[in-house]
């Protein structure tokens, strides 16, 4: 007879797997925490979950019992829907490429790159300290790219201009033109519902704005309504 079988009410499953694999109750957690424990051929993870005596407690292929590290999130916004609600809808359903979700993941995550709801594109939440510094902190040196179309059926020079003029010396606001009636804008420190603006002073009408890159990001083929990690070689 084992320890756990007197156990009506199951033991902890960290207990389980540290007297199991006969590792430290801390090494334990971390493979609970990292993903890398199933029970009955589910992933858990959560150290305090109570485990009966017959249930299958197994240890996955490359576990790893290093501590889980923080990750950062970027993910396509649709127009329409607020940055709260995107962060809700994150999950394993709208995780694009590869990747290990895991619940914890969507722990503390801090919204870095604002957005305007109205608005689509590149929306970044992290929960990595130096990201949130280098995004939020010293947002001012971070340029942005979008792409923003207008009502208009043609932009006159006139208001090219008066887009341009919006920034200043020390950062600069790019506005070219891609198409009659859609604009590139690239510049540092846009802050959400600054280009609204800029178009009622150059006097266009807006209609739709999707940010395109943060610093040296891309939303590239990101689908909308779908999210990605930041790789550990990638960087802003």
């Amino acid at each position: 007879m084992t320890e756990f079988e007197n156990d009506a009410d199951g033991v902890r499953l960290a207990k389980r797997v540290a007297a199991q694999l006969g590792c430290s109750r801390a090494d334990a957690e971390r493979y609970i925490a990292g993903g890398w424990v199933s029970v009955d051929g589910t992933a858990e993870e959560d150290p305090a979950t109570r485990v009966m005596p017959d249930q299958q407690v197994a240890l996955l292929p490359g576990a790893t019992a290093e501590e889980a590290l923080p990750v950062t999130v970027l993910l396509h916004k649709p127009a329409g829907v607020g940055t709260t609600a995107a962060l809700a809808a994150l999950g394993a359903d709208t995780l694009f490429g590869n990747g290990r979700f895991l619940k914890r993941h969507l722990h503390k995550l801090a919204l870095a790159t604002p957005l305007e709801t109205t608005a689509s594109g590149l929306v970044v939440f992290t929960q990595d300290w130096r990201v949130q510094r280098k995004l939020v902190d010293d947002s001012a040196r971070m340029e942005h790219e979008y792409v923003l179309e207008v009502v208009d059926e043609y932009i006159s020079e006139n208001a090219l201009v008066a887009m341009n003029a919006a920034g200043t010396p020390a950062a600069p606001i790019k506005v070219s033109r891609q198409s009659e009636t859609r604009l590139r804008i690239a510049g540092k420190g846009i802050r959400a519902g600054r280009i609204e603006v800029m178009c009622k002073q150059a006097g266009l009408a807006f209609k739709s704005l999707r940010r395109l890159r943060v610093g040296r990001m891309a939303l590239s083929s990101l689908p909308a309504g779908q999210w990605r990690y930041l790789q550990e070689f990638e960087r802003f």
